[in-house]
Formats: C-alpha cells, sequence, structure tokens
C-alpha cells in the first residue's frame, strides 16, 4: 500500500502519540506498584515483630497490626463518632478557610500595588503553631454559646480555617494573575469589560492552582484538626482520643485511632484526586 509523505508523517505522529501515551500509564503503574509493595513490606515485617527488633521496640507500645484491627473492630461505633467529629471539623475549616483565601487572592489581584504586600502578611500567620493557635481560639469562642460543644466546634473550626485560608490564598493569587501571554490584550482588543476577563479569564485559570492548594490544604486540615482536639473543651474526635489513650497507657486503642486518622486522611486525598482528575479532564 503507497502512503504520501503527508499520510507518512500523520501516522508516524500518531505511532508517537501512542508510544507517549503507553509511557505514561507504564509511569503511572510503577508509582502506584511500588508505594504498594513498600507498605506491604512494612506491615509484614510489623505483623511477624521483625520491626520491633529493628527498632527496638516491644508488642505493648507498638502493637501488631491484627490487634490494632481487632480493636478497631470491637470499637466500632466509638471510633466512628469520634472520626464524624474530626471529619466535620476538617471539612468545615477547608470550606471555609478555601473560600476566605480565594476571597483574599481576589481583593489581592485587584489592588495589585498592595497585593503581594498583603499576602505576605497573611502567609505570617502560616508560621504560627497550631499548638499556639488553639488555646487561643478556646479563650475567643468561650461566651459564643452556653453549649461546650458548640463553643469547642467553633474553635476547632477557626484553627483548620486559619490553616487553610493561607495555602489557597497565595496559590488562587497566582491563578488569577499568571495568565498565558497576550491572553488578557487578546481579551481587551475585543472590548472585553474587566468583569467579563474577571469570570472568562482569570477564574478558569486559577482552577488548577485551586486545586495545588487543595493539594496542600486538605492534608493540613486533618493534622489541625487533631491537634486543636487536643486543647478542645468538648472530649470528641480522633486527636483527643490518641492523646487521652497514651496518657492511660492504652497504646493499642491509641494506634487505633491512628489508623482511622490515616483512614480519614487518604479519603479525603482519593476523593479530592477523583475530583480533580474529572473537572480537569483535558487540560493536562
Amino acid at each position: 500500500m503507497y502512503f504520501s509523505p503527508r499520510d507518512r508523517k500523520e501516522y508516524q505522529v500518531r505511532a508517537m502519540e501512542r508510544l507517549k501515551a503507553i509511557r505514561l500509564d507504564k509511569d503511572k503503574m510503577t508509582a502506584m506498584i511500588y508505594p504498594v509493595i513498600f507498605g506491604g513490606l512494612i506491615i509484614v515485617l510489623w505483623q511477624t515483630e521483625i520491626l520491633h527488633k529493628i527498632i527496638g521496640a516491644d508488642t505493648f507500645t507498638l502493637p501488631v497490626p491484627n490487634r490494632i484491627v481487632k480493636i478497631i473492630i470491637d470499637n466500632a461505633p466509638a471510633i466512628m463518632r469520634n472520626v464524624k467529629a474530626t471529619v466535620f471539623v476538617a471539612l468545615g475549616g477547608l470550606t471555609f478557610g478555601s473560600w476566605l483565601g480565594y476571597f483574599m487572592a481576589i481583593i489581592a489581584s485587584a489592588f495589585a500595588r498592595w497585593g503581594v504586600g498583603g499576602l505576605t502578611v497573611i502567609s505570617a500567620f502560616n508560621a504560627i503553631p497550631i499548638i499556639a493557635i488553639a488555646p487561643i481560639m478556646n479563650n475567643l469562642t468561650k461566651d459564643f454559646s452556653r453549649d461546650p460543644n458548640v463553643r469547642s466546634m467553633l474553635a476547632k473550626i477557626l484553627v483548620v480555617m486559619i490553616t487553610c485560608t493561607v495555602s489557597m490564598s497565595i496559590n488562587a493569587y497566582r491563578g488569577l494573575t499568571e495568565l498565558k501571554p497576550f491572553s488578557e490584550d487578546l481579551m481587551r482588543s475585543f472590548a472585553a469589560s474587566r468583569w467579563t476577563i474577571f469570570f472568562k479569564l482569570r477564574v478558569p485559570n486559577s482552577v488548577p492552582y485551586i486545586f495545588t492548594a487543595l493539594r496542600v490544604s486538605v492534608p493540613a486540615s486533618i493534622i489541625s484538626a487533631m491537634v486543636s482536639e487536643y486543647f478542645a473543651e468538648y472530649i470528641i474526635g480522633v486527636g483527643r482520643q490518641i492523646r487521652e489513650n497514651i496518657v492511660l497507657a492504652q497504646y493499642a486503642t491509641a494506634w487505633a485511632y491512628i489508623a482511622a486518622a490515616f483512614a480519614i486522611g487518604v479519603t479525603m486525598y482519593v476523593i479530592l484526586l477523583c475530583a480533580e482528575g474529572v473537572l480537569l479532564k483535558g487540560r493536562r
């Protein structure tokens, strides 16, 4: 069969695209397989107590996995109640913090002269330890309600909100201002208004940056929620249960709640990656 030079070139381009797709799929599989193998190896060493000999630990402070799983099954209702409280705080603070951070990014991009300086001040909040913010928020919300559960939840959500606001404001500001070359000039040449440029150009351009911020904020929200629970007035939450059980030397139960915290983090991050894959499909 005879191929013209144009057909031959198109065939070569398609072949190269298929090879790139195969290599990309192979890299993705490799990136998934190696961590799974490593994690499985750690669990085997842990269960057979070889890990205990390597790090010099005992089965009292570092219980074997089947002991932890048994405690999770036996105490499933109590663990789920604390998991729901922690997830509520993490999601609440993540939502409010992300919206507040994006709003600050809009203000900073609208007033370019003061925008960068304002974001620098906001970034300074990221240097404040969570362990210092949590007691302050507890004192600030002590007169908010007579219900200790309401006061405690509000204080913890505020701690998470402060943690998530910083990353969202910085990344969203980049998405709103770092546009493709000449894209804004092109829209202005079509006599587009500032609102049209904002909604048609700046906001769509900021969407990938939003997910970049959420990749940082999702793990930070869980960590912030659990640390804030150490100082909370109302004794509920995964972080508080880890602290209480370690104080009581109930290390197996503490490890069960650590496993629950791990499950929360992985689940929320996987949901984020799935949402990112759907919403940003074709924008890689």
